[in-house]
Parts: C-alpha cells; structure tokens; sequence
C-alpha cells in the first residue's frame, strides 16, 4: 500500500512540474522569408545555383554528342580506336558526376555557399529567439517549420511573430 501511495504522489508531483513548464512555438522558415536580407541573399544562392547547373548542362551535351558520334562511327573505328573513344567518354562522364557531386553533394559547395552567406542572418534570428525565450521565461521554443512536427499548435503560441519585432522587422500579416 505504501508503494502505490508513493506512486500516486510522485505522478502527482510531476504532473504538476510538466505543467509548471511555458513553451512556445515559432516558424523559422517564416520567420526567415519575412527578413529582406535574407530573401535577398536567397536569391543570389539560386543565381549561383543556376550558373554551376548551366556548368553541368553543358558539359553534358558535349558528352552526348560524344555519345552520337561513337555510336554513328563505332563500326568505321578498330579496336584501339573504340578503346580509346569508350575511355574518353567514361572519363568524361566521371568528370561531369564529380562536378555534380562537388557543386551540389552533401557539403558540396553550394551547401559551403549556403551556410557562410546565410549563418549571420540564423545567427541573428536565433540571438532573437533565445532573447525571447529568456524575457518571457519560456522553458521551450519549438520550431515548425522544419525536423519536429508539430500537429496542431494553438496560434496564440507562436511566437514568430514576436522574433520579428525583436530583430525590428515588421512581419507580412
């Protein structure tokens, strides 16, 4: 008997911490594109982006004509010829997956591009929400918008809105 009245009390006791605890929950990604420098930034990433695909796209049409003129010539050649042609063409090919890799792979350089052009402003957004959290006695801040999901969220809770004011930018609604 005494075990279970310990038990009931420890729930209790915290059940009653669980609920002692404040949170809120924010949207990054909105956050985000509500700061000018930052969709200003975006936009030279994907003109960045485009040039090293253009880059792509082009060596890959030089490996598709490489490609037709094997194939149309492929029975006039000899061996050695063929040989030689079929290395250029697979060398080529490595090349251009190398480039893809190196440009936009895992850290690749438009990641590298990304986060060294982007941080100052997350840096920012993220002193914002810490800021926040410290002046309204949050114990929680969840983020939306990307990795935890979140359901439902009563509106009154999210506080982007909020990080906006702290970083002195007026918000689109």
């Amino acid at each position: 008997m005494n075990k279970f009245l310990l038990i009931v009390v420890a729930f209790f006791l915290l059940s009653l911490k669980v609920n002692a605890q404040r949170y809120a929950i924010i949207d990054t990604k909105y956050i985000l594109s509500n700061i000018p420098e930052y969709k200003t930034l975006d936009k030279r990433i994907q003109l960045i982006s485009e040039e090293w695909q253009k880059e792509i796209d082009t060596k890959q049409a030089v490996l598709d004509r490489m490609y037709k003129n094997y194939d149309a010539e492929q029975y006039m050649l000899t061996d050695d010829l063929k040989k030689s042609r079929q290395k250029e063409i697979l060398d080529k090919e490595k090349d251009i997956r190398e480039l893809q890799k190196k440009r936009f792979g895992y850290q690749g350089d438009l990641f590298k591009t990304r986060q060294n052009m982007v941080k100052p402003i997350q840096d920012k957004v993220y002193n914002a929400i810490q800021k926040l959290a410290v002046a309204r006695s949050y114990d929680f801040i969840l983020d939306k918008s990307e990795g935890i999901t979140v359901i439902f969220a009563d509106p009154k809770l999210d506080k982007s809105d909020d990080v906006l004011r702290e970083l002195g930018i007026k918000s689109n609604n």
